[in-house]
């Protein structure tokens, strides 16, 4: 037997790609081909004859492969003469015929629709419309449609001037907003950015299966459903991202473990560069057994073996004067009291941190031994703080230190160093929600997110991800954190980097643009180019959405039929006889009806239909596409 086990072994190290550099043999990778019944493994095998009689069965003249018996001798745990691996392979979990599960091939994750495309729509705050799933094995014809590079429109480009109506250019230097689904939108990016994006960050919806409106777009999935949603999306992030590039996904507990396997399962598990853990309120949001003080942040390599994560390059600390071998520090000093009490009159808001100077050791009670100490500001002057005293303790507790400056102790906090390493565990007081929520409210009239994203967390995340002249994509835009972030590092170490954000939803309009808007004034430079998906099919969507009464959808119908753009499975003539059924239906199923039979593949003008007349593509729509995609 043994000596099959060598034959076998020979002739599989005759393809290279079973053969590590370093002369391991890859039998993961001899499994996975011969399940997908790969064309040169199966010559291999066929060109020896004892492979050959023990793997093949003749019918008819016909060899046929037993890939099952084969992938038993690959996953034998007696296939390596070694006794040290022979040893490692008893090792784990097995199954009832004593085959170790680790090594069957058979473990995955599994949930229905995981061969379907999911489209995914919606484009207002509102609005929960069934989604709409294409299977890729049934139906390749529909995905490959559906996939198709988009028609772009309504192209300007905003700068510290104004408006730039009507662009036909698209430079290599310009960032980049686009209004449309994001599934179609990263799918016509490949045309042009596929390999090239250094670093991309996503916020996606986190599947909480609440009904409270946490977040302004949809976040009701089902489980198997936002499964397939991220896949999509994910493998399309993938082909993006350059040999060297990051990917950072945010998310919480509730699809963390389910978002990692299925992220293994795209990007490769050696690929995981970290799991992180973000503290975004120390003082925790309530929320069944335990208060939630943190969320999550996933971290992959396209290629690990090319990928660098940089120590910290800046601390923003050239104000702070104090420092000692540890690092700098600055002075705690919260706020004023307006009104000139006294610290007796308002012990709630007046209260010291006890310090003992000789084991340096922090209290919030009184004690023996310890010095009662206020926080100031860098005049002296003392000022209260800002909340009550159990959120400060759990606020500054574990990041406050104390010094003593020309006699007198004072109490500070710690800041980042340059050249640190990047932890697992981030913790600034700048991460936290209240805080980015500000931010956003400083900057927007309109604040249409509970809990955005900080920018000082994005910051630091491209900072110690990409280069000055990177590429930085966000398919989840929401309120342009990203796009922020990405200026606002630029203005830091004078980079050149540029981002692309995806957002399908109407704030765009009134969050996204006017923020980054607001920060190119503050800056006083930069510019971004707006533009959308040319929307076809996708208007009579949102028509069919937004209809309240059956007249309103007999006019659609009747658009539609005149359109031509219903399902090619469809005959007008059969729905024409049933017209006495129809009438009869409830408003709610004559909208799912008519959603049914309009043609998905035509929610978006398709590239290839640009100059097709029935579109209607102007001539600055044309311009731009085609710039886009690199043509003349």
């Amino acid at each position: 037997m043994a000596n099959f086990y060598e034959t076998v072994l020979t002739v599989l190290k005759a393809d290279d790609r079973f053969v590590a550099e370093d002369g391991t043999f890859l039998r993961n990778s001899v499994y996975e081909t011969a399940m997908k019944m790969d064309e040169k493994l199966i010559r291999l095998l066929l060109s020896n004859e004892e492979t050959s009689s023990r793997f093949f069965t003749e019918v008819d003249g016909v060899k046929v492969f037993d890939k099952a018996g084969f992938g038993w001798v690959i996953n034998n745990r007696q296939f390596f003469p070694d006794s040290y691996t022979r040893f490692k392979n008893k090792i784990g979990l097995a199954d009832g015929n004593g085959d170790l599960i680790s090594t069957s091939g058979k473990v995955e994750l599994v949930f229905p629709y995981k061969d379907c495309v999911l489209e995914g729509g919606q484009t207002t705050e509102e609005q929960k419309r069934q989604e709409i799933f294409y299977n890729e094995t049934l139906a390749p014809d529909e995905v490959d449609r559906l996939l198709y590079p988009k028609v772009f429109t309504n192209a300007k480009r905003y700068n510290k001037d104004g408006i730039e109506e009507k662009i036909t250019e698209l430079n290599e230097n310009d960032n980049l907003i686009i209004k449309g689904n994001n599934l179609l939108v990263i799918s016509s990016l490949l045309s042009r950015y596929e390999g090239k994006i250094k670093c991309i960050y996503i916020d996606p919806p986190y599947n909480t299966r609440s009904d409270a409106n946490t977040f302004a777009y949809n976040n009701t999935f089902n489980h198997s459903t936002w499964l397939t949603f991220m896949k999509n999306r994910l493998e399309i992030a993938k082909k993006l991202l350059s040999d060297d590039g990051i990917i950072f996904i945010d998310i919480d507990h509730y699809e963390l473990f389910y978002l990692g396997a299925l992220a293994d399962e795209i990007f490769g598990y050696d690929n995981r560069l970290g799991v992180l853990a973000v503290v975004h309120n120390l003082k925790g949001r309530h929320s069944g057994f335990f208060s939630v003080a943190h969320e999550n942040k996933l971290v992959y390599a396209k290629n690990s073996h090319n990928a660098t994560i940089k120590d910290y390059a800046f601390d923003n600390s050239d104000n702070y004067p104090l420092e000692d071998e540890i690092g700098k520090y600055k002075l705690v000093g919260l706020k004023r009291t307006g009104n000139g009490s006294l610290r007796s009159e308002r012990p709630n808001l007046f209260y010291p941190i006890f310090f003992n100077p000789n084991t340096n050791e922090i209290s919030v009670e009184a004690k023996e031994n310890f010095i009662p100490i206020y926080p100031v500001d860098s005049d002296g002057i003392e000022r209260r703080w800002r909340w009550g005293k159990q959120k400060v303790l759990a606020e500054w507790k574990t990041e406050i230190v104390v010094k003593k400056v020309q006699g007198e102790y004072k109490i500070y906090t710690k800041i980042r160093l340059k050249g640190e390493r990047p932890k697992t565990l981030w913790n600034k007081p700048e991460y936290s929600s209240s805080t980015a929520a500000n931010e956003l409210t400083n900057l927007v009239s309109r604040n249409a997110f509970s809990y955005p994203k900080s920018v000082e967390l994005v910051v630091d995340s491209l900072q110690i991800a990409t280069d000055e002249d990177s590429i930085i994509l966000d398919f989840f835009g929401g309120s342009g954190t990203t796009g922020q972030a990405v200026m606002e590092l630029n203005k830091r170490d004078n980079g050149n980097r540029k981002f692309i954000l995806v957002e399908q939803m109407d704030y765009i309009q009134t969050a996204t643009i006017p923020r980054l808007n607001a920060v190119i004034a503050k800056n006083g430079s930069g510019s971004f180019v707006y533009c959308e998906l040319a929307k076809l099919n996708q208007t009579i969507a949102e028509e069919i959405e937004a209809a309240t009464d059956d007249a309103a959808l007999s006019d659609i119908y009747a658009r539609m039929i005149k359109s031509g753009f219903i399902s090619c499975k469809i005959n007008p003539a059969d729905i024409d006889a049933a017209a006495d059924e129809y009438t009869t239906l409830s408003t709610d199923d004559k909208k799912r009806f008519l959603m049914d039979i309009l043609d998905k593949n035509l929610l978006y003008v398709n590239y290839c239909d640009i100059d097709d007349e029935e579109f209607a593509v102007s001539k600055d729509d044309k311009a731009f596409t085609r710039s886009f995609y690199g043509e003349e």
